[in-house]
């Protein structure tokens, strides 16, 4: 999808500053130290226009977030909601991360979200899958020994492929679904995303799974 232009983007960012995290990868190890507590810390990985993770940050005060996405004309929004919100548990990373493990010491981090992410449809492609057993090993190495990653799709495909690389890797499926928003045990308390909403309306079931070390 092709990004919208917008005017002054560099200096709407600087507004956000605060928010910003400059030379994350310099802070591996660290993280608590951005948020000045030592409390639990969740990762989107790729939040679009932050509206899942700004509402977790909201509800959750007791938790700190990091919200990573490298498209800046789409991120803007999601800092400025944060902005607007005056919430001090959250911060941005501004790109496309490649391996997390570049970025975060083992078992910094609590959780994981994945949401709506890339199908890369194509065999060839799986192993770029964010869901692939060579992505698990990675979150295996920075998830805390009780942490979790959860992920939710529309796309069916991607789903089974993504329940089947759980067992794979060697992790715990500890909870699936194939209709979140008609689950009621699994849709309570459900956050969702913008694309969540817009598949949704287009009667598209939303995929979700829960998997833990």
């Amino acid at each position: 999808m092709r990004q919208r232009r917008i005017k002054n983007l560099e200096e709407k960012l600087a507004e956000c500053s605060s928010y910003i995290t400059e030379n994350p990868k310099e802070m591996k190890g660290h993280w608590h130290e951005v948020f000045g507590n030592d409390r639990p810390i969740y990762l989107e990985l790729g939040c679009g226009k932050g509206q899942f993770i700004r509402a977790h940050a909201e509800r959750n005060p007791e938790n700190n977030y990091i919200a990573v996405e490298g498209a800046l004309s789409v991120v803007l929004r999601a800092l400025e909601k944060a902005r607007d919100a005056e919430l001090g548990n959250i911060t941005f990373i501004l790109e496309f991360v490649q391996d997390l493990r570049d970025y975060f010491e083992d078992g910094e981090l609590a959780g994981i979200y994945l949401n709506f992410s890339d199908p890369w449809p194509k065999d060839r492609h799986a192993k770029r899958r964010l869901t692939s057993r060579q992505f698990f090993a990675r979150y295996d190495n920075i998830l805390k020994k009780s942490g979790r990653v959860e992920f939710k799709t529309d796309n069916r495909d991607l789903f089974d492929f993504s329940v089947e690389e759980v067992k794979e890797a060697g992790w715990n499926l500890k909870a699936v679904t194939y209709d979140l928003h008609n689950d009621a045990s699994m849709n309570e308390g459900n956050v969702c995303t913008e694309y969540e909403l817009k598949f949704s309306e287009q009667g598209n079931p939303i995929c979700k799974l829960i998997a833990d070390r």
